[in-house]
Parts: C-alpha cells; sequence; structure tokens
C-alpha cells in the first residue's frame, strides 16, 4: 500500500513541480514582465528549489564522449555486450585515428568494474569510469531497476548476482585471454564469491581483483549502516520495507525494496547536511554563481536517482553479508545456474593478485571491513597482495572526486599494471596529467617501479585534437 501511496502522491506533485519549473523560467528571464519585478531573481530561485524537491529523477546517462589519452582526444562509444533479466554488461569503446595512441590503447589492460546494486544507478561511478579509461579497456556492470523487470522474467537471487558475474567475466575472458576485476562496495563480497567458485572449480581466474570499501567483515568497526542490518530480525526487513510494485510499471506485483525507500535512508543519515546543501543552492541562484549552481544540480541528478531491489536480493544480502557473516566464517553455499549448491572458499584463490582499498573516513564500509579480505584469501602470495588507506577520504571519495582521481587511482593503476599480461602498454603520463613522451612502455619492464612510485601533482597536458574522424579502435 505504502508504494502505491507514494506513487499517487508524485503523481499528484508532478504538474506543480513542472510549474515550478516553468514560473522560475519566467522570473528568471530579464525581457519577460515578471523579470522585471525587484525580488526576480530571489522568487525565481525558490521555484527553481521547490521544482528540484519536487521532480521524479530518472536514471542519468553516463554521459562519456572523450577521454584525453596523453593529450589526444579519443572518442568513447557505449554499448552493451551482453543482456540479462536485471543486469547488463556495458563496454566503454575508445575509438582514435592518431596511429601512436591506437598503437597504445590497444594493448592495454581490460577491467570488469562490478558496480554496486545498491540503491544508486552504475552511473553513480561515472568518474571511475572516466578516470579508467584513460588507462584501461572498461567494462562495467549496469543493474537494472527491478520494477522495470517482468514477473515472467523470473526471481533474483544473491546466487543470480555472483553467477552473473562469473558469467560476464568468462566473457571478457573469452575476449582477450584474460582480465583484472574492480569491485566497488557492495559487490565486494558477492565478487569474491565468483572468483572463489570459478577458483574451486579450476577455471582461470582474473588476474587480479580490487576490493573498495566493501564489507567482507561487517564485524569490524561496524557502521550506522552495519548496526541497522545486524539488529534488525530478517522478519523486521521483510515486513517493513519490502512492498509489491505498483500496477503502473511493467514489474508490476514484484516484491521490492523501493528505491524512495532508500533514498530517505539516505538523506536522513545527514539530513542537515543536505538541507544546508540546498538552502546553499538557493542562495547561489540569488547570486548568479552558476558553477556552484550547476556542480549542486549534477550530484543531485545522481543522488536522487534510485532504483528498486528485488526483494530476494536485497533480503539474502541481510543475512549472508550483515547477520551470518557467511563469508568470512566458510558457510556460505551459492547455487549455480545448474542448481548445484558449491562452497566458497576464498583460500582456494592463488593466481589471483588482491588489493584492498578503504577511505579513512569511511562512514558506510568501516576501517578493516575491506582489509579482511587478505586473512580469508591465505591462498594468495602475500607478495601478490596489497591493502591502501586513501587519507582523508570518505566513502564515495575512494571512487569519486579529487581524492580518487590524485590518490586512490594511481595505486589502483600501478597495482593492475604490476600484475598485467606480458605484452601489455600502459600510457607513459602521470596519471595527474602531465606531458610524457608518445611512447609505450611494457608492464613488466618496470612494474615493481612503477607501483612504489608515490603520486606527485603535474600540471595538465596541452590536448592534441585529431582533425580526422575516429576510424580505428582499440
Amino acid at each position: 500500500m505504502l508504494y502505491q501511496l507514494y506513487e499517487t502522491q508524485r503523481s499528484l506533485m508532478e504538474p506543480f513541480s513542472d510549474l515550478a519549473l516553468a514560473a522560475a523560467k519566467l522570473y528568471s528571464n530579464p525581457l519577460s514582465l515578471a523579470g522585471q519585478n525587484p525580488f526576480a531573481q530571489r522568487l525565481s530561485a525558490g521555484y527553481d528549489l521547490m521544482h528540484r524537491l519536487g521532480k521524479d529523477y530518472e536514471k542519468p546517462e553516463f554521459g562519456l564522449r572523450t577521454i584525453d589519452v596523453d593529450g589526444v582526444d579519443v572518442a568513447i562509444h557505449e554499448r552493451v555486450e551482453i543482456t540479462k533479466p536485471f543486469c547488463e554488461l556495458r563496454r566503454f569503446k575508445r575509438f582514435t585515428d592518431d596511429p601512436a595512441t591506437l598503437s597504445k590503447i590497444k594493448g592495454q589492460p581490460v577491467v570488469l568494474i562490478v558496480a554496486p546494486l545498491s540503491g544508486h544507478y552504475a552511473t553513480l561511478l561515472r568518474d571511475t569510469v572516466k578516470t579508467m579509461l584513460k588507462d584501461h579497456k572498461v567494462y562495467i556492470t549496469d543493474w537494472k531497476n527491478a520494477r522495470l523487470v517482468p514477473l515472467e522474467d523470473g526471481e533474483f537471487h544473491l546466487d543470480d548476482y555472483v553467477n552473473y558475474v562469473q558469467e560476464f567475466i568468462r566473457h571478457v575472458q573469452g575476449v582477450y585471454g584474460n582480465c583484472h576485476v574492480m569491485s566497488v562496495c557492495q559487490p565486494t563480497v558477492p565478487v569474491l564469491a565468483a572468483v572463489s567458485l570459478m577458483a574451486s572449480r579450476g577455471e582461470t581466474t582474473p588476474l587480479t581483483m580490487t576490493m573498495m570499501g566493501g564489507p567482507i567483515d561487517a564485524r569490524k568497526s561496524p557502521t550506522a549502516v552495519n548496526n541497522l542490518a545486524m539488529n534488525k530480525s530478517h522478519s523486521w526487513f521483510e515486513n517493513n520495507v519490502i512492498y509489491r510494485v505498483p500496477s503502473n510499471f511493467p514489474g508490476a506485483g514484484r516484491r521490492v525494496y523501493p528505491g524512495f525507500l532508500q533514498h530517505t535512508g539516505f538523506v536522513a543519515m545527514n539530513p542537515d547536511h543536505h538541507a544546508k546543501s540546498h538552502y546553499d543552492y538557493f542562495q547561489d541562484l540569488i547570486k548568479g554563481d552558476d558553477a556552484s549552481t550547476e556542480a549542486h544540480r549534477k550530484f543531485y541528478d545522481e543522488y536522487n536517482a534510485v532504483l528498486d531491489m528485488d526483494a530476494d536480493y536485497y533480503l539474502e544480502t541481510i543475512k549472508v553479508v550483515f547477520q551470518d557473516f557467511a563469508l568470512v566464517n566458510g558457510t556460505w553455499d551459492v547455487r549455480s545456474p545448474a542448481g548445484k549448491l558449491e562452497r566458497v572458499k576464498p583460500a582456494d584463490i592463488k593466481t589471483t593478485a588482491l588489493m584492498s582499498v578503504e577511505g579513512e573516513l569511511d562512514d558506510i564500509s568501516g576501517a578493516g571491513q575491506t582489509e579482511a579480505v587478505h586473512e580469508i584469501c591465505s591462498g594468495v602470495p602475500k607478495s601478490q597482495q596489497r591493502h591502501f588507506e586513501a587519507k582523508g577520504a570518505g566513502h564515495y571519495g575512494i571512487f569519486s572526486g579529487r581524492r580518487w582521481r590524485e590518490h586512490v587511482y594511481p595505486q589502483v593503476k600501478a597495482f593492475i599494471q604490476a600484475h598485467a599480461l606480458p605484452g601489455t602498454t600502459y600510457s607513459t603520463a602521470s596519471t595527474t596529467g602531465s606531458k610524457a613522451p608518445r611512447k609505450t612502455a611494457s608492464a613488466s619492464d618496470s612494474a615493481q617501479k612503477v607501483a612504489a612510485a608515490p603520486v606527485k601533482s603535474a600540471r595538465t597536458a596541452p590536448k592534441k585534437v585529431a582533425t580526422k574522424r575516429s576510424t580505428a579502435s582499440q
């Protein structure tokens, strides 16, 4: 009933939100009669804020059209490689007609980024993808909104998530011979399970796994998010946060954890911060600070866009990860697509290098939760393991923003480079954008030296813009 009430309220608010947007434009137009009002700027700002508070936020686009590779603009084509009922595997293919750049990017390593299925869309990792594309071929899991998946497409369980990841890894390996896997936040657990199962069966496992800010062992430094999941019973979650999708969506009747409830929880974690942010936006509109207002819009266009999660997947995640701690206790069994139960044994992983990344100020995945992966992956040689803590970074700072680009990414890049396939090429430019010679370097030539190199700031290189249309690709 709550979901239906929410949809009714949203439908009733939609025309008022549209009217508020029209009024904001009217009062901001100096050529209109309303724009001559001495309070026009303030009235326009108020209506604009009203519109943004009441509007419905759709799934954003990645919107990546070009990236800079050592001063050359490289075109990006986003395409879907695999479509599953609850997920799409997306590839960001790079195109250039610059021969030296083409030769360089063809030999770069391929990375599968597993995005979280925990409220926001995969576009939350836009900055992650954009940065990685400078030196890697990039794929990403793009999870679908469960309310758009018809009931006839079946159920979605945590086991299905694990099986999806295995299928995507095999697909990328089939194209390139092998790959590197990066998981951000929630998927660290199912990704570790997927690679563990592949190792136990004797399959080829990824060259590296990079685990970033995830609840591998949620018992360590529990946060408010962890405490809620630990202190409420399974039945409490089922009775209080699970609802059926209304009839006006393709997934009508499906049991889900609605996105609007998740968003309410996000905001409730820090309401003062969000209230101040909206007030600052109002003030910036009055002052005409276009840069600040645009930054606010971009952030909240992403932050306010949420998806519904299938109830089975969500409830099983709560139980397995935050209540039974089945991964670290060695009691997690995953059902394969053939219906066979298989025990998850991280210790069976022996040929995949392992890196964990944590933010010093992470208030979602506490200190030590991700680093715990090293203890349970005892089969990986210590020389192939690495942990990095990003000083001053919160949860989002380890995969987005300045700290990600200037501090975390150089470490991740060096780690992947140190374990790349022989003959893999890398850009020789600094990850912060310094100018470098137009030649490629083998990853095996100086991998350990690069991995240990400190991160230095540098001036941005001038762009070399190709004069011809992009005709070749990596």
